[in-house]
């Protein structure tokens, strides 16, 4: 998943420097939301694995 988030950071700062805005916004946007995605499951499985022992 935060694979995923860094690749479209990339693509959004290459499409960005060639200006194309509407690209270079989606793919942030894309980005953003998968991150915090990430970040959600991620502390959900850190609490998961605290409580499991």
């Amino acid at each position: 998943m935060l694979g995923w988030a860094v690749t479209f950071l990339v693509i959004a700062i290459i499409a960005g420097i060639l200006g194309f805005g509407g690209i270079a916004g989606t793919s942030a946007g894309i980005a953003q939301i998968l991150f915090v995605i990430f970040l959600i499951l991620f502390l959900v499985s850190l609490l998961r694995g605290a409580t499991s022992r």
